[in-house]
């Protein structure tokens, strides 16, 4: 399995407290011109709103940069939050995208909203309600494709242009049974976030899909991947040091705020309360954190406890430059030039 997994790269364009936001996209781009040079097999930027932590508003726009900047790595959303949108003009956009750059665009898809409610309703108050979704997706298939709806549906003489050689690779992700069970039903591949619950439903959601799967012309047998959260770091106490950042934010998180990152030396300096020290404990036992050899051992337990034949590693830290040096130790532990050279 080791030879024929892939390793691709969910970057939220995380930013910093201290450094400008707009820094945080330039970063992105530079992240992605590495991976692209290192090995890694996709790079998926995310949609996130009204938050100051994650400032990756508009995959799209970044993804139309990052195609234009590299030269072999896929380029995708990890997701595009359908419900905010059309479905023709998301369609339009990603065959835009395809152009760009033929045969490495991914067009991943979730129906969550990214964002809070009164957020939501703020980038589209006529927008149709989750449950649409699975309708939104089907429209979506069918423009994506080059394909004309069935006549029965009211825009059945709407195309979505330009047309090319090449379309995107659609994609369903998740964090719940919802996902696997559309992904199953329309023969897409799905991606599950692992990272979001740490963990929890990872096993049900991945045998709901297989099982249920109905083969598709692009995708006759299922396609799964999942979502981690890693990072490497030239020893154990530097890694988990970088950690810190992450561990500060996330009990933020669980208190409704979305704040940059604050540094490890911040952090440290924090004093907590019983119950958020408990929250940073439950994320340190199940935190893929370490030197690369150590954070590349888990990655293939977890492809080997799950059959899975990709993993996408999401990672965080302070300076951006240590984020890059994890990527980078990270590719040299899989193997990943040797894979792109093969």
């Amino acid at each position: 399995m080791a030879q024929s997994l892939k390793w691709s790269v969910l970057d939220q364009s995380p930013a910093s407290r201290g450094s400008p936001q707009d820094l945080a996209i330039r970063d992105s781009l530079e992240l992605a011109r590495c991976c692209d040079a290192w090995g890694y097999h996709r790079y998926w930027v995310s949609e996130h709103h009204n938050s100051a932590s994650i400032v990756g508003t508009a995959p799209e726009i970044l993804m139309a940069a990052i195609a234009a900047t590299t030269r072999r790595i896929r380029v995708g959303s990890a997701g595009v939050m359908l419900p905010h949108y059309a479905a023709l003009k998301v369609a339009e956009q990603f065959r835009v995208l395809e152009a760009i750059a033929p045969g490495r665009i991914d067009l991943g898809v979730g129906r969550a909203p990214g964002s809070d409610g009164a957020t939501a309703r703020a980038l589209n108050p006529y927008a149709n309600a989750a449950e649409d979704f699975p309708r939104q997706v089907q429209e979506l298939e069918y423009w994506i494709n080059g394909r004309t709806l069935p006549e029965s549906h009211p825009h059945t003489r709407v195309m979505a242009y330009p047309m090319g050689a090449t379309v995107p690779e659609m994609w369903i992700l998740g964090s719940s049974d919802y996902g696997a069970q559309l992904a199953a039903h329309l023969g897409l591949p799905f991606a599950f976030a692992y990272f979001f619950r740490d963990g929890a439903g990872t096993a049900e959601a991945l045998e709901l899909y297989r099982r249920n799967y109905r083969p598709s012309e692009r995708h006759p047998r299922p396609l799964a991947a999942i979502c981690v959260w890693a990072l490497a770091a030239p020893s154990e106490a530097e890694a988990r040091r970088l950690l810190s950042a992450r561990e500060q934010w996330r009990v933020g998180f669980e208190k409704g705020l979305r704040e940059p990152l604050m540094s490890p030396e911040d952090a440290a300096r924090q004093t907590l309360n019983p119950a958020e020290q408990a929250t940073i404990e439950r994320l340190r036992e199940v935190a893929i954190v370490g030197t690369a050899s150590a954070v590349a051992a888990k990655l293939y337990a977890l492809a080997e406890r799950f059959g899975l034949e990709e993993i996408v590693i999401n990672t965080w830290t302070y300076d951006p430059a240590a984020r890059r040096r994890s990527y980078s130790l990270l590719g040299e532990a899989l193997g990943l030039a040797a894979q792109a050279a093969a």
